[in-house]
C-alpha cells in the first residue's frame, strides 16, 4: 500500500501523481533534445516549461548535465540515464503500437490516464480517427491550456474525458461518444503501478466489456522495486541534485501501491478473451540498443510491455 495515497485522492499536474506526468514528459523532452533521439515529442519540452522545474526537469537529463552527474555519483549517473532510455524506449514501442492499430483500421483510440502524452498531437492519424483521453480534470486542463497557448492543434479529432479512473469512467467515455460496438486501440501507459491490484483487474474487465473483437490494448505492468534499494537511489539523487543546485522533487516510490501478490497481465489477458504477448522492457531496450548494466539490469527491475488483441 502507498503511504501517500488514499482511496479519494485527486491531483493537479503539481501534486502526487500528476507530477509524475511531468517527469514522464522531462525524459521525452530531453530524449527529443539529445544528439542522437530515438522518438521525437516537440511538445514535451513545452509542457515541462509550463509546470516549473523540479527534480526531474528535463536538464537533470540533459546530455550536459548527465555528464556532470557521472563527476559526482558514476551509478547515480547511470541510473538517470536508464531513466531516460527507459522512456525513450517505452515511449517508442508504445508509438508503433498505434501506429500498427491505424494501419490496420482501427479509428478510435482511448489513453488510459493520459497525462501528458502528447500522441494525439505528434503521430500521423489518418483521417477519421478519434483520441479519447481520460485522466483528473486539472491534468486534462492543464495540458490542452499549454498546447492551445503555442499554437499546437491536435492531428486527429481528440476528445478529454474528465474523470477520475476509479469513477464510472466507462459511462462518461460512453456519453463522450465512444463507440463499443467499433474496433479500438487501448493503452496504459505508466498507469499499472498507481493502482491496487484489485483496481488493475478491474480496468482491465471494463477495457474487456467496452471491446468489439478485433480491438487491441497495450499496457506497461507494475515493478515491484525492493525497498532497500529504492530508499539507497532516494537518497544518492538528492545529494546529487543538491550538488547540482536542483530543487528534489517527489518520492515516486510512496506514490506507488507495491503489491507482490499483483495479477500477472499477460496470463490474465489471455485467460479474458485476449491474445496477448509481453517482452521485458530490458529486452527492447538491448534491441534498439539502449541496454543496461549493473544492479538494476536482471529482469525483475523491468517492467513487462504488453500487447493484446481482443479474439
Amino acid at each position: 500500500m502507498s503511504a501517500l495515497r488514499s482511496d479519494d485522492d485527486s491531483w493537479d499536474i503539481a501534486t502526487s501523481v500528476g507530477s509524475t506526468a511531468v517527469m514522464v514528459a522531462a525524459a521525452r523532452a530531453a530524449e527529443t533534445a539529445s544528439a542522437d533521439p530515438l522518438i521525437e515529442d516537440p511538445y514535451a519540452a513545452l509542457l515541462v516549461d509550463g509546470a516549473g522545474h523540479g527534480l526531474w526537469s528535463e536538464a537533470l537529463l540533459s546530455d550536459d548535465n548527465l555528464v556532470r552527474l557521472a563527476d559526482i555519483d558514476e551509478e547515480l549517473a547511470g541510473v538517470a540515464r536508464h531513466m531516460r532510455n527507459y522512456q525513450a524506449v517505452r515511449t517508442h514501442f508504445f508509438d508503433a503500437f498505434f501506429t500498427a492499430a491505424a494501419a490496420d483500421g482501427i479509428t478510435q483510440v482511448v489513453i488510459l490516464a493520459s497525462g501528458l502524452d502528447s500522441r494525439a498531437y505528434r503521430l500521423d492519424w489518418p483521417a477519421g480517427t478519434r483520441i479519447f483521453e481520460i485522466d483528473q480534470p486539472k491534468v486534462l486542463e492543464y495540458k490542452a491550456a499549454v498546447l492551445d497557448r503555442h499554437g499546437v492543434r491536435p492531428a486527429a479529432e481528440l476528445t478529454p474525458v474528465p474523470i477520475d479512473l476509479r469513477a464510472d469512467w466507462p459511462a462518461a467515455l460512453r456519453a463522450a461518444g465512444f463507440d463499443p460496438e467499433l474496433r479500438s486501440a487501448w493503452l496504459a501507459e505508466g498507469l499499472l503501478m498507481y493502482l491496487p491490484s484489485e483496481a488493475q483487474d478491474r480496468l482491465f474487465e471494463n477495457i474487456g466489456e467496452l471491446c468489439a473483437p478485433g480491438s487491441r490494448v497495450a499496457a506497461e505492468t507494475a515493478v515491484n522495486r525492493s525497498e532497500e534499494r529504492r530508499a539507497e537511489l532516494r537518497e544518492r539523487l538528492e545529494r546529487a541534485t543538491a550538488i547540482l543546485g536542483l530543487e528534489p522533487g517527489i518520492d515516486v516510490g510512496e506514490l506507488i501501491y507495491h503489491d507482490p501478490q499483483r495479477t500477472e497481465l499477460v496470463g490474465w489477458l489471455g485467460d479474458h478473451g485476449w491474445r496477448a504477448t509481453g517482452v521485458r522492457a530490458n529486452r527492447e531496450m538491448a534491441r534498439l540498443g539502449r541496454g543496461v548494466a549493473g544492479p538494476d539490469a536482471d529482469d525483475e527491475s523491468f517492467s513487462f510491455l504488453v500487447t493484446a488483441q481482443r479474439r
